[in-house]
């Protein structure tokens, strides 16, 4: 796309919708479209931008209006790009956040590690889990915090792993532990694939999740042969949505040991209690709340007998994943 004849249509936008166009894989449109947080921590206030190569005409502005039915009543915004402007948006709101002994940054703002830290390289792109959102950030901020209190794990698994952050955070504060990062979508897998290259992390199906390596392949949910393999876990992360989240209750207890360590994430602090429900109906109890604004991430504690679920799992009780909770 060249800069010089470039155009933006932006358009207000829900969650909902922006998760949808982000998971879309079929949208026939000559156009670039990128979803972000219009109001930080604001679930219902985030923006669609759209970018084509040509000044847009009304059947490309039509287009891209249907994708957002809660902005029925606005107006596209359309802006041409200058070169000047394409240099400030691949700059805007990436600089370096900073975690306990964790720094992550973009290609575009390369930071060195601090004394006994780590750097992360992760660019933007087409997975979720840069570390610039606060669920993100808290997840690593909780991990950091159990490793500087001492606590140890043997076996870790990201679900939902997205750029695959947590899991190689996972790698750095516990070497000796054997890590799998997973994510239904096959793309997220690859990002992360291509993150664990760019930060000297060994990562794929062929690996074993042994020592500095994750075990990194596609799964839906927490049911699947390697998982099952590998299980139980004495560490278990999900960074996704509250939704899934409830659903999989059952899922990620099943893999989680006796006593073991439960990171969950993607919440806001109005779905706390939803949550929390469906893990204690599991076994599990709340022991740290780790609130960033609206969201919030949870760190739970597994029964002291593994548990076993009542029913076998049915992957169609999924359908609750679009539940308003």
């Amino acid at each position: 796309m060249s800069a010089d004849t470039s155009w933006k249509i932006s358009l207000p936008c829900t969650r909902a919708e922006a998760e949808a166009i982000d998971s879309a894989s079929d949208l026939a449109i000559d156009a670039v479209l990128m979803t972000t947080e219009e109001v930080e921590d604001d679930v219902e206030r985030w923006r669609l931008d759209a970018y084509v190569e040509h000044r847009p005409d009304a059947a490309m502005l039509a287009t891209i209006h249907a994708l957002v039915p809660s902005a029925s009543a606005c107006d596209p915004v359309v802006t041409e790009l200058t070169d000047e402007d394409w240099v400030a948006m691949s700059q805007a709101g990436l600089e370096p956040i900073r975690e306990g002994r964790f720094v992550v940054h973009t290609s575009a703002h390369p930071v060195a590690a601090p004394p006994g830290g780590r750097a992360f390289l992760i660019d933007a792109g087409q997975a979720f889990g840069t570390g610039h959102h606060g669920t993100t950030s808290g997840c690593l901020a909780m991990l950091d915090g159990l490793a500087s209190a001492g606590r140890s794990f043997a076996k870790v698994i990201d679900v939902g792993t997205g750029t695959g952050l947590l899991a190689f955070a996972a790698v750095e504060l516990w070497p000796q532990a054997a890590v799998v990062a997973t994510d239904i979508d096959p793309v997220a897998v690859a990002v992360s694939a291509d993150n664990a290259r760019s930060n000297g992390i060994a990562a794929g199906a062929s690996e074993d999740g042994g020592a500095g390596a994750v075990a990194l392949f596609v799964a839906d949910g927490a049911r699947h042969p390697q998982i099952d393999a590998a299980a139980p876990f004495d560490l278990v992360i999900a960074n996704i949505l509250a939704g899934p989240l409830v659903s999989m209750a059952p899922e990620l207890a099943a893999i989680a040991d006796r006593g073991a360590t439960i990171v969950l994430a993607g919440l806001l602090e109005t779905q706390r209690e939803t949550v929390v429900a469906a893990y204690a109906a599991c076994g599990c109890t709340l022991e740290a709340i780790d609130r960033r604004g609206d969201w919030t991430v949870l760190r739970l504690r597994a029964g002291d007998t593994r548990y076993v679920p009542t029913a076998p799992f049915d992957p169609k009780g999924r359908d609750g994943w679009a539940l308003d909770l």
